[in-house]
């Protein structure tokens, strides 16, 4: 059996499989035909410690990924990526376009340490930020060519990484958006400002759905389909201010969209909890290998045989670095989420930590720097899916509070969770920075945190 890995960025459920106005009809068609998991999540809303939990089966604090790969941080032992493991088990492993686990994502020897026996992706040397979609075109045209050639009696392991949704979107809308009526997700304010910044997402998404189809359209032309895992996610929420670094389902929320060849699941919706350090086991299981014993996830695959089973009834999510440094960590149920920040020495937003948009510089003309954030907080996620009411000093949920301080205390303890002994290590290596920078992508020196290497 092979397997397919296709993701993408900053997507969250921003696509039409979940509802969303986006024109994304490829990758709406395959979800008709393979399983949808409508309450997936990233085990941290930031690129770099989502891929690297997704691709070990382990949480960031544990692998090491406690920040962003092109800003220093990596993982403690890359022999426990998915591609080195499957490479142990008979796998050809091939990369194509992004990753994001080792050094900066645009540089064509950045994944040496990953072990993938081939890479295709092209240079991206000739593309301007806002032309990416293009080179995410020339990727999917690689892995097509590879698909055509595939050996049939080695199985395969093919990861291709997309660009796109990331930022800068493309400047110019595509045809299939008209920014009239388009609609910011919440919590975005509708403005002419945050339309077009969401028409331009909307622009991005729409070309990441024309590189899937193609890919797709291949891999049946193939007659590969049938012998194929095919897995389509994203990293974790859209790069908008109270989405992406944040632990409110808009950040730690993602598209999960898998087909296993001749599953019942095929074709339906999944309403289980599951958390990407799950992906890994379910693949084992999927597969028939044996699981390493440094896994911190539980295999769904049950759920492609039997659409109402439930693996877990909780997943956990943490914030360590960005571009800053935010220590967070929380615990979802089905029907509650509870939020703790770990600085106490800043309580205001952490604006380092939101991507630059016209959507920020809306907010930041109407006092964004002065929003405060609650170092503790408790949703009824029933009662309130947008996670706005905080109930942590609400009598009728003190019971509930008190069982989720002591569900996120037990995962600590035993994951040995190291903001629990204070402030987690500045290691020189770390590109950090400081907790005033309104920018994110500051190149200003004095912006960044003075015990970083890049001082």
């Amino acid at each position: 059996m092979n397997i397919l890995y296709i993701h993408t960025h900053d997507s969250g459920r921003m696509l039409s499989p979940y509802g969303a106005a986006a024109p994304t009809d490829n990758l709406l068609a395959f979800a008709k035909e393979a399983a949808v998991f409508t309450q997936a999540y990233c085990a941290g809303p930031t690129c770099s410690p989502s891929r690297a939990a997704l691709l070990t089966g382990t949480y960031p604090h544990q692998n090491g990924m406690l920040g962003l790969a092109q800003r220093g941080f990596g993982l403690n032992d890359y022999q426990r990526h998915l591609a080195q493991f499957l490479g142990r088990n008979g796998y050809h492993t091939v990369l194509c376009g992004i990753q994001h686990e080792s050094g900066w994502y645009l540089d064509g020897e950045a994944p040496g340490k990953l072990g993938y026996h081939e890479v295709l992706t092209a240079s991206a040397d000739a593309y301007k930020k806002e032309e990416l979609h293009r080179w995410d075109g020339e990727n999917a045209d690689r892995v097509c060519q590879w698909l055509k050639q595939a050996n049939p009696e080695e199985s395969f392991f093919l990861s291709y990484g997309m660009h796109s949704t990331h930022r800068p979107y493309p400047l110019e809308i595509c045809e299939a958006v008209d920014e009239r009526y388009v609609r910011p997700p919440f919590p975005i304010d509708d403005n002419e400002e945050t339309r077009h910044d969401q028409a331009q997402f909307l622009t991005s998404a729409y070309y990441m759905d024309q590189n899937f189809g193609k890919v797709i359209a291949q891999l049946k032309a193939s007659g590969l389909l049938e012998k194929t895992i095919v897995l389509f996610t994203t990293d974790h929420g859209v790069a908008l201010p109270f989405n992406k670094c944040n632990l409110t389902d808009s950040g730690i929320g993602v598209s999960l969209i898998m087909r296993v060849p001749h599953a019942v699941a095929n074709g339906q919706v999944i309403d289980a909890l599951v958390s990407h350090v799950d992906v890994l086991p379910t693949l084992c299981d999927l597969l028939k290998l044996e699981k390493p014993d440094y896994l911190e996830g539980t295999s769904f695959a049950e759920v492609f045989d039997d659409v109402s089973a439930e693996p877990i009834s909780e997943i956990f999510a943490e914030v360590n670095f960005h571009t800053s440094y935010e220590p967070i960590r929380c615990v979802r149920t089905r029907r509650y989420k509870y939020i703790r920040y770990y600085d106490e020495s800043w309580t205001k937003l952490n604006l380092s930590n939101m991507d630059s948009s016209l959507s920020k510089d809306f907010y930041m003309r109407h006092d964004l720097a002065q929003q405060q954030k609650p170092m503790e907080a408790l949703y009824d996620c029933y009662y309130d899916p947008d996670e706005r009411q905080n109930l942590v000093q609400d009598l009728r949920y003190q019971k509930i509070l008190e069982e989720m301080r002591k569900k996120l205390r037990e995962f600590q303890l035993r994951t040995h969770d190291p903001i629990l002994d204070g402030e987690l290590e500045m290691k020189p290596t770390y590109k950090v920075n400081k907790k005033e920078c309104i920018n994110a992508s500051s190149k200003e020196p004095q912006d960044y945190d003075p015990r970083g290497r890049w001082q």
